[in-house]
């Protein structure tokens, strides 16, 4: 039974397993956990049993979030990682103590699903570009052979497969070329041979701005704005023929795909199967200072309030709505303790499951 649910060949359905079997398969990679791999089971079958309700009554179930009680290497990021791989949900993981409060430097709490929205995007749009690869690749591989063997020029007054007084049919010798540059081509005898080819500019770096610390948005905005500047201009680049064959393939593959449909399918998985796994949230679950760098912890509680209840964050694709979105959070919960939280942040888990470490085997002298 194992074997048919791990098969590679045959990816699996997760609409189609019950509890028990997703929690044989998260078997397959975490030792142990018993409890905490069957409620986060019962979560990814839950969701499954939400979307067979009529609409009327799917947006009034809402998900358990739950809390993973246990010290560091027991496996808990690794348990919501692979539940999210198993769901082919988007997924994102983050530290809780990374956020502050608004008003201090450093990232707000909506910045996470902003994040997770992006992977979403990501996801879909890889799916879409493996479908159309093979008509890209094909295109691209003409528009190689374009720039290898350029089209010959139409001349006032020919007739084009008439030939002129010699008799020969440039057309017809053309073909004949482009043929056996085709075959060349497939055959890899060109790959040594470069050629010169336009490319896109990219737009401003990643990363350029973002390293002050809380700036993730207006980094994010002007490259929308100044990077649009840049990739309407071309430049001259010179690349063998496999590099500028595996070029002229992505840019195929982007033509083919409708980036405004797919990005409308990504948030709809963020909101309908997104998963938000926030780690060390203990940290921030200590009880609140005058001064120090912990001033800021029940701040971030209360900002992160709003979108585990469910909100609708902005971000620059359009609304996301995050009512429906599976939040695990985790913690060593050696100095502070659940208790310690606000009390309306505990309310929106109430599933809490300690997760244990696996006991070190016995090993024999003898």
């Amino acid at each position: 039974m194992m074997k048919q649910l791990t098969s590679e060949a045959e990816p699996l359905n997760v609409n189609s397993l019950t509890p028990r079997q997703i929690v044989e398969e998260l078997n397959r990679y975490v030792i142990g956990q018993k409890d905490a791999k069957r409620m986060v089971a019962i979560a990814l079958r839950n969701r499954w049993r939400r979307q067979q309700l009529s609409p009327d009554l799917r947006d009034e179930v809402m998900p358990k979030n739950i809390i993973m009680i246990g010290p560091t290497g027991v496996g808990k990021t690794e348990i919501a990682r692979r539940l999210a791989k198993l769901a082919q949900a988007p997924f994102i993981k983050i530290e809780a103590s990374k956020f502050t409060e608004v008003g201090y430097v450093g990232r707000d709490v909506e910045s996470l699903i902003r994040d997770l929205t992006e992977l979403s995007i990501n996801m879909v749009k890889t799916t879409r570009l493996e479908t159309v690869q093979q008509k890209a690749e094909h295109q691209a591989e003409e528009r190689l052979l374009d720039l290898l063997l350029p089209p010959p020029p139409s001349r006032p007054g020919f007739v084009e497969g008439t030939g002129e007084a010699t008799g020969h049919a440039p057309q017809d010798s053309h073909e004949s070329t482009r043929s056996k540059l085709r075959l060349q081509l497939r055959e890899g005898k060109l790959d040594d041979r470069t050629i010169e080819m336009d490319v896109k500019e990219r737009g401003l770096p990643v990363g350029v701005i973002s390293n002050v610390g809380g700036l993730d948005d207006l980094e994010s905005n002007l490259r929308d704005m100044l990077g649009g500047m840049f990739q309407g201009k071309k430049k001259k680049r010179v690349m063998k023929v496999p590099e500028a064959l595996k070029h002229l393939s992505q840019e195929e593959a982007q033509k083919l795909i409708d980036m405004d449909d797919a990005i409308r399918e990504a948030i709809t998985k963020v909101e309908q199967t997104g998963i938000v796994f926030l780690d060390e949230i203990d940290k921030i679950a200590g009880r609140e200072r005058t001064m120090g760098p912990d001033v800021s912890r029940e701040g971030v509680q209360r900002d992160l309030l709003p979108i585990v209840e469910g909100c609708t964050v902005t971000t620059k694709h359009g609304p996301v709505v995050t009512d429906h979105i599976l939040f695990i959070a985790a913690g060593a919960f050696h100095v502070a303790k659940p208790s310690d939280l606000i009390p309306e942040l505990q309310g929106r888990f109430p599933i809490r499951v300690n997760s244990v470490p696996c006991p070190k085997p016995i090993l024999s002298v003898f």
